[in-house]
Formats: C-alpha cells, structure tokens, sequence
C-alpha cells in the first residue's frame, strides 16, 4: 500500500493593484455567473463562512473609505502600487477528512483568520471568507464521494505605521524633529520587508557578494508564522509548508498538468487491481454458467447427465453448503468489479484524451520555458501587465464617460433653469 503523504499547510501572498480588485472580489466573493475553475460548485457556495464580510461594499470601495476616515494614508503611493495583499492559508484536503470535515475545517480558519487580524490589524482586514465550493477531484475520486477542498481567502490592505514629524520650518524651535503624528501608511514594500538574517549550518550570518547579509524572504516567515500560531491553538496533525518556499501552486499551467498526470497514474493503478480482481470473479461466474448447462432432458422431461456431469455436481454441491455465502459473495464481487473496470476504463480515455490535449496546446510554451525559463517569465509577468493596463483604461474609459453624461445632464439642469428665469 502507498505510503499517506505529510498533511502540509501553506500560506501564499498575492499583490493587487487597483486594476485588479474588481475581478478578484467577484471571484471570492462569489459574484460571478460562471467560472473557469471547472471545480467550483456554485450550489456549494452557500456554504462558504465569512470570518469578515465586507457587506455591500466592493474592496475598492471600502479601500477608498478608509483613505477617507483618515484610518489609511495614501501619501507618496505610486499610480501602480499594490494597495491589497490576498492572504490564502490552506492545508490539504485529506488533512480536514481524517479530523472532522466541514465543522472542523470552519474551527481551523476562524483561528487562522484571528491570526490574520493580529498580523495586519482587524480595522485593516476588508475581507475573510472560507471556500467550501471548490471540488477535489482526485480526493473525490478515490474516496468515492464529493470532496471539498477548505481554504481562506484574506483581503488585507498592507500598512506600516509612519512617523510624521515637524520640519525645520516649524515656528516653535521645540517641536522641529519631533513626532507630529503617526499614519498607517500603505506600502506593500515596507509591510514585507525582512530583517531575519539568513544563518548557514554553523549558525553563521550568511553575507552577498558586496557584504551585506542575506535575509529570508518575509513570504517564508509567514509559512512558520501560521504554522505555529495554528499548533499553539491546538490544530495539530499537519507540517508546515516547505521552509523558504514561496512558490505559487494553485492554478497554474504546469501544476494542473503534474497533478494530471498523478492522476493519470492513480486511476492505471486501480485499473490494473480492478482487472486482478476481476479475473477470479470472471472463472467463478463462469463456473456457474457451466453448471446451469449441466445434464439434458430426454422425451418424458426428466434430466439426464452423464457420470463425469453427476461427479462434478456432487463435488460442488457438497462444496456448496459449505461455502454457498462465499460464492454469492464473489458473484456480486464479480459483478462490481466488472462495472468499475468498464467505468474506469471510460473515465480513463476521457481523461487522457483531454491530457493530450492540453500537452499538444502547451508544448511550444513548455519548450520555452524548459530552454529559456528567465525570458518566459519576463514575457508573461509583461503580458499580465498589459491586461491590467487594459483593464485600467477600460475602467478609466468608463469613468470617464459616466462623468461626460453627468455633466451633460448638469448643463441641462442648468439650461432649464435659466429658462424658468427668463420666463
């Protein structure tokens, strides 16, 4: 038997600019009509717990009331800037299967979302919603029931506080230099900025070419931050995620054909014991069918067999009362085993059919990403830019062309106006 793989926990950070809240608010939020994750359930999401719910509000528009109240700074921020930072924490799907289920995984994020306000700052925190919506596949498959992959989704907006001091052109010579008042400004940079250094194996600072000390990237921190926040609260059973990584697993081209193909794997092994099996069920049914072929009726209906045909019945008789529940046993077994061969056989070709056909679409993307990873990357993270900016200008478009019509509208409030006067 295959040995259970470590539950792991992971935590990932995305940045959203201001292009891209709107889309990623209908996505969590679940406001979209459709989906192009095929695993969501939209008859599901009715399950989903908001921990932070951000009501009727978009997240650009509780950004912007924020930044109103005066409760975040925007000052000095870029056009560009990241304003949101999307904090997804997850473990694997078996892990909540073997603990509970549903009502454990509900226990399990509202801690980790008490660990995302004590981290960010509950007033900064503008959504938190568990998914219980989105299908594991292969976990479904192999347990032979709908499984439902729980994870959380925080919005939260990256603050750091900032002191504001008096200049030098202050008039009283007392309060020059010293603290006016202190903001929560926005800054992504600074928010995740580390100071933990990097140790080799002998406990050593580990130092870059010009001398300065490497530190450890602040997205590997969090990994250790939410793993001992979650044991020192009693969820236990489960490893933290890779020590270091940051990598982006969830939805991802080359991840989905990996998992594929794992799943490819898995269903060809159980084929393979399907047809063992199978094989001594098929002998033990066709036992049975030689023996309802057994003997002939002569002229007057009576059944006539000959001496080996009687020897043979006898054995099987006496054979029989001794082991009549194994054989119906194995009958149905034989039963079973043939409809999930034929089953399994079906998903299979299904399965590789749209295999192939991912591999044939993406090979020209995955020889140049296996002969020149850094130029691909480049190529797409620009890509990804230029939809944004479309989606940024798109909405610029629109705003402007709202303000035309209300300005329009304005002229001609005022136009009837100066009527009414003449008159």
């Amino acid at each position: 038997m295959e040995a259970k793989k470590p539950d792991m926990s992971c935590a990932r950070v995305v940045q959203y600019k201001a292009s891209g809240l709107d889309k990623i608010y209908r996505h969590n939020e679940r406001r979209n009509e459709s989906y192009g994750n095929e695993n969501v359930i939209t008859e599901m999401s009715r399950y989903n717990i908001h921990f932070k719910d951000p009501g009727d509000e978009t997240y650009t528009e509780i950004f912007r009331r924020l930044e109103a109240e005066g409760v975040i700074s925007t000052r000095g921020l870029r056009e560009d800037a990241t304003l949101l930072d999307e904090i997804i924490i997850d473990v694997n799907t078996q892990y909540f299967e073997d603990h509970g289920g549903y009502e454990y995984a509900k226990k399990f994020y509202e801690e980790a979302f008490h660990f995302v306000e004590k981290k960010f700052g509950a007033e900064h925190v503008v959504s938190a919603v568990m998914h219980a919506d989105e299908r594991n596949a292969e976990v479904s498959e192999r347990l032979g029931k709908d499984v439902y992959h729980y994870h959380l989704h925080a919005m939260v907006i990256p603050v750091v506080e900032k002191e504001i001091r008096w200049s030098k052109r202050c008039k009283d010579p007392e309060l020059r230099g010293t603290v006016k008042e202190v903001v929560h400004q926005v800054s992504h940079s600074k928010k995740w900025a580390s100071d933990v250094p990097i140790m080799d194996d002998h406990g050593e600072i580990v130092f870059t070419k010009n001398g300065k000390p490497k530190y450890r990237k602040s997205y590997s921190i969090l990994q250790d931050e939410v793993y001992e926040h979650m044991t020192r609260h009693g969820f236990t059973g489960f490893e933290r995620g890779e020590l270091g990584s940051n990598a982006v697993h969830l939805d991802t081209l080359q991840y989905k054909i990996k998992k594929d193909r794992e799943r490819l794997a898995g269903i060809e092994g159980r084929i393979e014991q399907a047809k063992l099996d199978y094989v001594p069920a098929l002998e033990a049914k066709q036992k049975i069918d030689e023996i309802d072929g057994m003997g002939k009726k002569n002229i007057t209906g009576k059944v006539v067999m000959s001496s080996q045909e009687y020897a043979d019945l006898t054995a099987l008789a006496k054979e029989g009362l001794t082991s009549r529940s194994k054989i119906w046993e194995l009958y149905r077994s034989m039963e079973f085993y043939r409809d999930g061969f034929m089953r399994y056989c079906t998903r299979y070709e299904s399965l590789r059919n749209k295999y192939d056909e991912l591999i044939e679409k993406t090979q020209p993307f995955l020889d140049a990403l296996e002969h020149f990873p850094e130029l691909v990357t480049s190529f797409v993270n620009k890509l990804g830019e230029l939809f944004r900016d479309k989606e940024a200008q798109a909405q610029a478009e629109k705003e402007r062309q709202i303000a035309e019509r209300e300005k329009l509208r304005a002229a001609r409030k005022l136009a009837c106006k100066d009527r009414d006067l003449e008159r």
